[in-house]
């Protein structure tokens, strides 16, 4: 065998045999991030792919939903019946869930921030108990909410008709939690000082609060209020116990009407509706926060050359 067939077989400095790899990877998949890597990428597909299927067949020219036959609009606007846009029950259903999540989201947040504010200055006997208690509607399971909101409104509270008053209620009821949890979130990392400070330069406790602290507290209150329309929008379980009558559907109940008895590509694109608002909600959320972070960010590194030129 000559030199240079043998330099060829012979694995190079520093590098480890494939046989060796593979009984690495086999012994300890942790090791380096690659599985990690695959699994989250695997994840991503399974709950992805699904839900861009779905909205792909909406564009559908044919009458299938599992075999795409050309792209097509015929189910968002151009059959006179069963479109999206031509449809008296699409766009009732449409505009049922967005009155419900706008109102939720105008009812919910004043709410919640006010209680955020409360709960965290609260400090004595039962301050403990009133912060359980604000949390309870999120680890209360949501058919649970449902029938006891329904029995509340049907027995207790007879005046509020089941429907649209019914529904923004039990809307009102799980989303103020969410307000809460984000607002008091902000409202820890930001502490107390900008607050005092405002105060020992003779701001009055409301004025410290409107001039001083709800501006800080903006990005918070904003994200919250979004994630309150994408979760109002999205409500299927207490939706479907307080409705009313035909008129109150709303997307989620009709989806799930109409699925049962063979779906078409229009009831796709309607879905498709509905999670594009829930992602343009999180979205505004999102750019929102990031935008505020880096003005924070910015002003910060200001003070701190400031200071180092003061110095």
């Amino acid at each position: 065998m000559s030199e240079t067939t043998a330099a060829r077989t012979l694995p190079r400095t520093g590098e480890v045999p494939l046989t060796a790899r593979l009984r690495g990877l086999v012994s300890n998949p942790w090791a380096r991030p690659r599985g990690l890597a695959v699994w989250t990428w695997a994840y991503m597909a399974w709950s992805i792919l699904p839900i861009v299927f779905a909205v792909l067949m909406s564009f559908n020219s044919g009458r299938s939903t599992v075999a795409f036959q050309g792209f097509s609009v015929y189910w968002w606007i151009d059959d006179p019946d069963t479109a999206v846009f031509t449809n008296p029950d699409y766009r009732a259903a449409v505009v049922q869930s967005l009155k419900l999540a706008g109102g939720d989201m105008l009812i919910a947040t004043p709410i919640g921030v006010a209680l955020a504010l409360g709960l965290a200055r609260w400090r004595g006997r039962g301050s403990g108990s009133a912060n359980f208690l604000m949390l309870f509607p999120l680890v209360t399971p949501e058919i649970v909410m449902g029938a006891a909101l329904l029995l509340v409104f049907s027995n207790l509270y007879d005046s509020i008709s089941l429907g649209t008053p019914a529904q923004l209620l039990g809307h009102v009821t799980f989303s103020i939690s969410y307000v809460v949890i984000v607002v008091r979130g902000r409202l820890f990392a930001i502490g107390r000082e900008y607050e005092e400070a405002a105060r020992d330069l003779g701001a009055s406790p409301i004025g410290a609060l409107r001039r001083v602290l709800l501006p800080l507290l903006g990005p918070a209150i904003f994200a919250s209020a979004m994630i309150v329309f994408a979760i109002s929008i999205d409500d299927f379980v207490i939706s479907t116990f307080l409705v009313g009558g035909q008129e109150s559907n709303t997307i989620p109940i009709l989806i799930y009407n109409q699925a049962r008895g063979g779906p078409r590509p229009s009831l796709n694109g309607v879905a498709s509706l509905m999670l594009f608002g829930s992602m343009l909600a999180i979205a505004l959320a999102l750019m929102v926060q990031r935008r505020f972070n880096r003005r924070e960010a910015t002003g910060r590194s200001a003070v701190q050359d400031f200071a180092r030129f003061e110095i």
